[in-house]
């Protein structure tokens, strides 16, 4: 393949090129990403300014915030860009950056909730231990663990994508610039990559996976096992909002990666995606503190501070 031949620019193809829709998917996009940033921003600032909520579980779930912010910024401003113009061009340099970044923020996030299965395990079925077990020390590593390992996988399918050629068709059918939809336009030989995906990503993903089910049916377990119904209940109620991100999470990743063969739909793609990296970091905050009183009370405080601060 003569290098010179290279497409160097791609176009993303996003959800239309009617213009009329386009200006409403725009809003609708603006409106949630906005959402997402003034969400998961006070669930960090009530986090990290009241003492009450220094504990292991609050600590994983601002770090769940933070990823979740860089994880709407990596796709979102660049596609609310797109859809004002028509030529939605993107430079190979720019689009491999994105994918690369996307991966290591979605990997990320998938590994911390692997993350917190742990801690809601230690907290309900070692509670006499968990201090000890989830020490300051180990919630850092953890957390440093996971943007590592997130980092080196990103970093290993990066560099293989880019040694493929991108020939004629420079059209990405997705509204960023996803691994998936990029194999689907090299006319390389792409079967090392695919045996990538299916293999190391399937050891990244599913594992992490198979331990929050394992870990979760441990902890059934020993929720059964509590005489007090009101007990049961309360243990119960500290897992089944972390229950409900990962079904979003880990059934949208494994929609779209590990199918029986790349050739799915990748229209069909965009719209799991979208649900991953842009509806499910909006609803994250909703989901793991509107039935919290402590939050509640931390964010009440919080918004008190602002405003007193705010008439000085």
């Amino acid at each position: 393949m003569d290098p010179n031949n290279r497409t160097k620019e791609f176009i993303l193809l996003g959800f239309t090129d009617q213009q009329q829709k386009s200006i409403g998917i725009f809003l609708l996009f603006l409106i949630i990403y906005v959402i997402t940033l003034i969400g998961n921003s006070l669930i960090v600032m009530v986090i990290r300014s009241e003492p009450e909520l220094d504990t292991p579980m609050y600590f994983f779930i601002s770090n769940l915030s933070f990823v979740d912010l860089c994880l709407t910024t990596v796709t979102v401003p660049r596609l609310l860009a797109d859809l004002l113009i028509e030529v939605r061009l993107i430079s190979s340099t720019a689009c491999f950056t994105q994918m690369y970044f996307f991966a290591v923020i979605a990997i990320t996030e998938d590994l911390l909730l692997a993350v917190m299965a742990y801690d809601r395990w230690a907290a309900i079925c070692k509670p006499l231990h968990y201090t000890k077990l989830m020490n300051p020390k180990l919630c850092k590593a953890l957390v440093a663990g996971s943007w590592l390992t997130a980092s080196l996988h990103s970093l290993l399918h990066t560099i293989i994508i880019t040694k493929l050629s991108f020939c004629a068709d420079n059209h990405i059918r997705h509204f960023f610039c996803d691994a998936t939809a990029l194999l689907k336009l090299s006319c390389s030989d792409t079967s090392t990559n695919e045996l990538l995906i299916f293999s190391e990503g399937t050891l990244i993903l599913l594992c992490p996976f198979l331990f929050i089910l394992v870990s979760y049916v441990i902890i059934i377990f020993s929720i059964l096992k509590i005489h007090s119904g009101k007990g049961r209940w309360r243990a119960f109620s500290t897992c089944s909002s972390h229950l409900t991100v990962v079904s979003f999470c880990y059934g949208t990743v494994i929609c779209i990666y590990f199918r029986p063969t790349l050739s799915n739909s990748l229209q069909a793609d965009g719209i799991i995606s979208a649900v991953y990296s842009v509806i499910t970091p909006m609803l994250n905050p909703f989901i793991y503190c509107l039935r919290n009183k402590e939050v509640k009370e931390g964010l009440r405080k919080t918004i008190q501070r602002i405003i007193s601060s705010t008439n000085k």
